[in-house]
C-alpha cells in the first residue's frame, strides 16, 4: 500500500514536467526502435479497478501510435491479461471521448532481474491477440554507463537525449532490489550535480517516475525536496534573467538616448562653427569692399540684408 502511494504522489507531482521534458526523446538506448515521444498523455484509466496495478506511462509517438509503456521485475504469464486490461480500458477512454482509438503499442522493459528468452511476447487467445514490445535492461552495460554519465557531469557538459534517457533508467538495470535502491540514490546524488536546471529537473522527475516501484519513501521524499528546490531555482533564474533582460533594455534605450543627445549637440557645435567660419568669411570680404551681390553668391547662408547688416557692424566697429 505504501509502494503505491509512493507511486501516485511521483506521477502527480511530476506530470507536467515529464510532459515537456519527454518531448522528442526515443527508447532508442533500451534496443526499441519506436518513434520519438510527442507528449505523455495522462494514465488514469477508470475502467481499471482501483486494486490492480496502476499504469506506468503513456506516451503520444511522433507518428501518431500511442505507446503503453509497462515496468516489470518479474515475469508472469497473467501479466499480459493485465496488460489487455489498459489496452481496452484506453481505447474506451478514446470511445467515452468521441474519437477514434489510435494504434496502440505495449511496450514492457524489463528490469535486470529478467533476460531475453525468459519471456513470451504474444498473448493468444483465438480472438484477441496482443502483441509486445519488450526491452531488456538487464543488457545494458550498468557501469560503464554511469561511468561516462559522472565523467560527463563532474565536467559540467550537457549530456544529449540519450544519455538523459540512460540517466535515469540505469538503476533498474540491476538485478537485486538492494542492488537497484543502492544506484538509485547514487543516480539521484549524480542528477542534483547537473549544472542544467533544465537537465536537472528532468533527470530527478524521471528517476522518481521510472523507479516508482523500487524506491523507498526516504529516498522519493529526497527527491521530491530537490525537485522543489530545482523549481525554485529555474524560477529564481528566469526571474533573474527577466531582470537583467529588462535592465540591459533600460541601458540600450538610455545608451540611445545619450548618442542622440551626443550627435544632437555635435550637430549643433558643427552648425554653430560653420556659421561663425561664414561671418568671418564675409567680414574679410566686407573690409576688402566686395559688392554685397558678389558675397552673396560665395556664401549662400547669408542673404543681402544680413550682409548689409554685417557690414554697418563692421563699419561702426572701425570708427
Amino acid at each position: 500500500m505504501v509502494q503505491e502511494e509512493i507511486a501516485y504522489q511521483n506521477k502527480d507531482i511530476t506530470s507536467k514536467v515529464l510532459a515537456e521534458c519527454f518531448k522528442g526523446k526515443t527508447f532508442k538506448v533500451y534496443g526499441l526502435d519506436l518513434p520519438e515521444i510527442r507528449r505523455v498523455l495522462p494514465t488514469n484509466l477508470p475502467t481499471v479497478k482501483a486494486n490492480e496495478l496502476r499504469l506506468d506511462n503513456l506516451f503520444e509517438l511522433a507518428d501518431g501510435t500511442v505507446a503503453i509503456v509497462d515496468y516489470e521485475s518479474e515475469y508472469k504469464k497473467e501479466d499480459k491479461i493485465k496488460y489487455l486490461n489498459y489496452l481496452t480500458g484506453i481505447a474506451n477512454r478514446y470511445a467515452k471521448e468521441n474519437q477514434d482509438c489510435p494504434v496502440l503499442r505495449m511496450i514492457v522493459i524489463y528490469t535486470g532481474d529478467i533476460k531475453r528468452g525468459q519471456t513470451a511476447d504474444r498473448y493468444d487467445i483465438g480472438a484477441v491477440r496482443v502483441k509486445l514490445e519488450q526491452a531488456f535492461l538487464s543488457e545494458l552495460d550498468s557501469h560503464e554507463i554511469f561511468r561516462h554519465l559522472k565523467e560527463k557531469v563532474e565536467r559540467n557538459e550537457l549530456l544529449d537525449d540519450e544519455e538523459m534517457m540512460e540517466l535515469i533508467i540505469q538503476p533498474l538495470s540491476y538485478r537485486k532490489r538492494e542492488e537497484k535502491e543502492a544506484q538509485i540514490r547514487e543516480t539521484v546524488k549524480l542528477a542534483a550535480q547537473i549544472q542544467d536546471r533544465g537537465q536537472q529537473l528532468f533527470a530527478l522527475s524521471g528517476i522518481l517516475v521510472f523507479a516508482d516501484k523500487v524506491i523507498d519513501m526516504e529516498t522519493a521524499n529526497k527527491i521530491r525536496r530537490a525537485i522543489e528546490m530545482t523549481q525554485v531555482a529555474r524560477i529564481f533564474e528566469e526571474e533573474k534573467q527577466q531582470a537583467l533582460t529588462q535592465v540591459a533594455r533600460i541601458f540600450e534605450e538610455e545608451k540611445q538616448q545619450a548618442l542622440t543627445q551626443a550627435l544632437s549637440q555635435a550637430e549643433k557645435k558643427h552648425k554653430e562653427e560653420k556659421e561663425r567660419n561664414a561671418r568671418q568669411i564675409v567680414i574679410r570680404m566686407i573690409k576688402k569692399n566686395y559688392p554685397t551681390e558678389e558675397i552673396v553668391s560665395l556664401v549662400s547662408s547669408f542673404s543681402q540684408d544680413d550682409i548689409e547688416a554685417l557690414r554697418k557692424e563692421v563699419e561702426r566697429a572701425e570708427l
